[in-house]
């Protein structure tokens, strides 16, 4: 016997929260569907009404007739089908929940790993009141080095004697 649908199990504003903006009207009208069908299903009692043979008997005057069609009729199963799928989707989400702590916890170590970046950046001085010396020890690969690693003015990449431009063309300097 199949279990009897009562009310609805879908969680509809957890899916609104999901669902795109664009893709909101056909929510609803897929919505709208479902608890139309459901209103049908639930409109309907859960067992068939019970026939009352005996009236039947007696109203029809031929011979074993209605007690054929009572044979036949509680003969008659139809079968309700197998659920063959639930196993699949629940491996489904096994995997899929697998997947989102996955990227959560990569979520969450971006995350602290960007927060640090922010932290080192608001404890810097403001460019406005650094010196020279201090631009250097917060980017010694961006400052200038005249000792270590002499440049051409205006100390651009490309400017340089050794520069090779990255699409292959060795760049000429231009002083």
């Amino acid at each position: 016997m199949a279990k009897r649908i009562t009310q609805s199990s879908i969680n509809w504003a957890a899916i609104a929260e999901r669902v795109p903006p664009n893709q909101k009207s056909n929510l609803s009208a897929f919505k709208m569907k479902s608890d139309s069908y459901l209103r049908r299903v639930l409109a309907n009692p859960p067992e068939p009404p019970k026939i009352n043979w005996s009236q039947y008997k007696s109203a029809i005057t031929v011979p074993g007739m209605v007690d054929n069609f009572q044979k036949q009729y509680e003969a008659l199963k139809i079968p309700y089908p197998a659920d063959t799928l639930t196993s699949q989707i629940d491996s489904q989400w096994a995997q899929i929940q697998k997947e989102i702590d996955d990227f959560i916890s990569q979520s969450n170590a971006n995350i602290a790993k960007y927060e640090k970046e922010v932290a080192e950046t608001k404890a810097l001085l403001p460019f406005d009141q650094m010196t020279m010396e201090d631009f250097r020890d917060s980017y010694p690969e961006l400052a200038l080095d005249p000792i270590n690693k002499p440049t051409f003015w205006p100390h651009e990449p490309e400017d340089q004697i050794d520069y090779v431009d990255p699409e292959g063309n060795k760049a000429a300097p231009s002083h």
